[in-house]
């Protein structure tokens, strides 16, 4: 099995809108959006809405986070892949059942009830923290970046 051709992986509580969609794809030259997202896997109207903000020629996937892990190998290399999950305890999922994750980059944490913000689109409560901070333990770099032409900043020391 070989390794699978892994761009980017966004954490984005929207999951795919026109930013994903378009921006981060043509930036990284993706011609594969997996979400990797149960509810999404599911949901087929959801799926159709997400479609519809890709750019041309750019396939999508939905997954749920079992299927992810279970056929991630299985892709081929022509197969530019920009993964999109919905909170840091999932692509955590992800990195712990073998998918070669080694760099998240950060978009949208809405605020909510017990949440605290970090950045301006940013916010997590202790479950988020604690799966950041395992992320970085297990050597990958998590940053906040909202576009692409916007410099990054790091998770870590947001959260410090």
């Amino acid at each position: 099995m070989s390794t699978p051709n892994i761009l980017m992986t966004r954490i984005d509580n929207r999951l795919v809108h026109g930013q994903v969609g378009v921006t981060w794809t043509n930036t990284l030259g993706a011609n594969l959006v997996l979400v990797a997202n149960d509810a999404a896997a599911a949901d087929p109207v959801q799926q159709n809405l997400m479609d519809m903000v890709v750019a041309e020629g750019v396939q999508t996937r939905y997954f749920t986070l079992e299927k992810t892990i279970d056929v991630i190998r299985k892709a081929a290399d022509r197969q530019k892949i920009f993964i999109v999950c919905k909170t840091p305890q999932d692509v955590l999922t992800l990195v712990k059942g073998g998918v070669p994750i080694n760099f998240v980059n950060v978009g949208n944490m809405h605020f909510a009830e017990g949440k605290r913000q970090i950045h301006k689109t940013v916010s997590v409560n202790d479950s988020d923290t604690a799966a950041f901070r395992e992320l970085e333990r297990l050597g990958i770099t998590c940053e906040v970046r909202r576009v692409p032409d916007e410099s990054g900043e790091s998770i870590a020391k947001l959260l410090a």
